[in-house]
């Protein structure tokens, strides 16, 4: 079953259906208070529950934090009950293969004729500028200040539009935006991401960029915003193609861009080339304080909404948190992407506590003498997980998904002298422990059982296995008994 999300609003009754939502009618602040309730809930055991605060002091507009928090609302999120059925349509996709004959062509008209409902699709008005007001004030929205040493109150969930001031091309990326004042933010574009090259072919064109931002409707548009898309690959058609139908965009009121119409808050402005200004401290997904910056500054010229909008908003802080849950989902999503460069890889774990780029754990089918090695090094060649600071690579026979098993292949097939890969490359920007900022030392470890002809010299011993006869009447013994499944 696919649910269809009309609106933010949508998303939320179905999670309360689903009982996975809690509504808070007591006053909150939005002044670390909503932070501290979200961090408790988050830390729970599957992940808590959404919370939609209905009271929120000095603002009219709900507040919606944690939506995504857990494996169940996030399946939700994309539209399904579990993660894998988008998976599985993801694989599909990729493993077509082209019709050769006639008779098969016409057999794929119905399947190009799905692909291309998938494109977004323009329209003269919007429900996201039900209100319009071009005399903004920023202080209108129940913006949050997440940690006591933040820089000040930052917008978490934003989807930030830009298209590329020579070639046009649009991206959508999502960057945390610190609050000035009532009409300037800061815009913490991180140099590895797409709205970062846009602005610097602005800077290299001393050219003004216009940017939009967008806050809440269909939560695939939300996740899409968040993926590590190869380039050139539009968020709105992959958006579109998770939800089962086209993104319906609008025409900005004060910048020549288009929106998601069905956004519940969109913040129209521009970045001046020359202009920066220190953002941060901000409480970071790695559990500790980015550092002050100078950044790029936003200078708003109106907010448009809807009647009722819904302020959508994340905190995120030390694991697990709902951030985490979005990186699961990628880790999903994105395997058979993998499985297509790399058809070796057999599944992947971005453990939530490695906090996505420090940790990937990987399984292969190994072939050849140093097969892990290499893919170490087309991993760290491939897109964003150039930042990923330790790659663990395991047979296939091991369940990474399963940390115990690991760490047992880790401790029982590492020699740390002949196993392990250290280089240099690019990391994150948030990473702190690293030497240079953006760039310092990787860690591959290869923990695949070694073969002679890789210059193993002695034999490998077998593992310890139990007679399948015997192994089966001890579980139908512990079944009487209700001790396992």
């Amino acid at each position: 079953m696919m649910y269809m999300y009309e609106s933010l609003n949508d998303f939320v009754k179905v999670l309360e259906k689903k009982q996975e939502l809690i509504r808070i009618k007591e006053e909150v602040d939005p002044n670390l208070e909503i932070a501290a309730i979200t961090n408790l809930a988050s830390k729970l055991p599957q992940g808590g529950k959404a919370l939609f605060f209905e009271n929120v002091r000095g603002s009219q507009y709900p507040v919606l934090t944690n939506g995504f928090g857990s494996y169940s609302r996030m399946s939700l999120a994309l539209g399904v009950k579990n993660l894998q059925e988008q998976t599985d349509r993801l694989t599909e996709i990729l493993n077509f293969q082209p019709p050769q004959g006639f008779v098969e062509k016409l057999k794929f008209l119905p399947k190009l004729m799905e692909i291309s409902q998938f494109f977004p699709r323009s329209s003269t008005k919007g429900i996201c500028q039900e209100v319009v007001d071009t005399d903004p004030d920023f202080n209108s929205l129940p913006i949050l200040k997440c940690w006591p040493q933040d820089g000040g109150k930052f917008i978490t969930f934003p989807l930030v539009y830009t298209h590329d001031p020579e070639t046009g091309m649009r991206n959508i990326g999502m960057y945390r935006m610190q609050i000035y004042d009532s009409k300037t933010a800061g815009m913490h574009w991180q140099v590895h991401h797409g709205g970062a090259a846009h602005y610097r072919t602005a800077e290299r064109l001393n050219h003004r960029l216009e940017v939009a931002v967008t806050i809440g409707g269909d939560p695939v548009l939300t996740y899409a915003a968040t993926a590590p898309l190869p380039e050139g690959i539009d968020e709105l058609l992959f958006a579109g193609f998770f939800r089962q139908k086209p993104v319906e965009l609008v025409p900005c009121k004060t910048v020549s861009l288009q929106v998601n119409a069905d956004a519940d808050f969109v913040l129209e402005g521009y970045v001046d080339p020359v202009e920066r200004r220190q953002e941060g401290p901000f409480g970071d997904h790695t559990g500790y304080y980015s550092l002050p910056d100078m950044y790029p500054v936003f200078h708003l010229t109106a907010i448009t909404h809807r009647q009722h909008p819904i302020y959508l908003t994340t905190i995120v802080g030390k694991p697990p948190m709902e951030d985490g849950y979005l990186g699961k989902a990628t880790e999903r999503l994105f395997l058979p992407i993998l499985k297509k460069i790399l058809p070796e890889i057999v599944d992947i774990n971005l453990p939530i506590s490695g906090i996505f780029h420090n940790l990937a754990i990987v399984s292969i089918k190994k072939q050849y003498p140093y097969h892990a090695r290499k893919i170490m090094y087309a991993l760290w060649g491939l897109g964003q997980m150039m930042l990923t600071k330790i790659l663990i690579i395991v047979d296939e026979d091991t369940d990474v998904q399963n940390l115990d098993q690991v760490m047992w292949r880790v401790g029982n097939c590492v020699d740390v002298k002949r196993d392990t890969v250290i280089i240099e490359g690019p990391l994150d920007i948030l990473d702190h422990a690293s030497t240079l900022w953006g760039a310092g030392g990787k860690l591959g470890l290869d923990a695949t059982k070694k073969w002679t002809k890789e210059g193993f010299l002695r034999e490998w011993p077998e593992e310890l296995v139990m007679n399948d006869e015997i192994e089966q009447r001890a579980r139908l013994l512990l079944k009487k008994y209700q001790l396992i499944k």
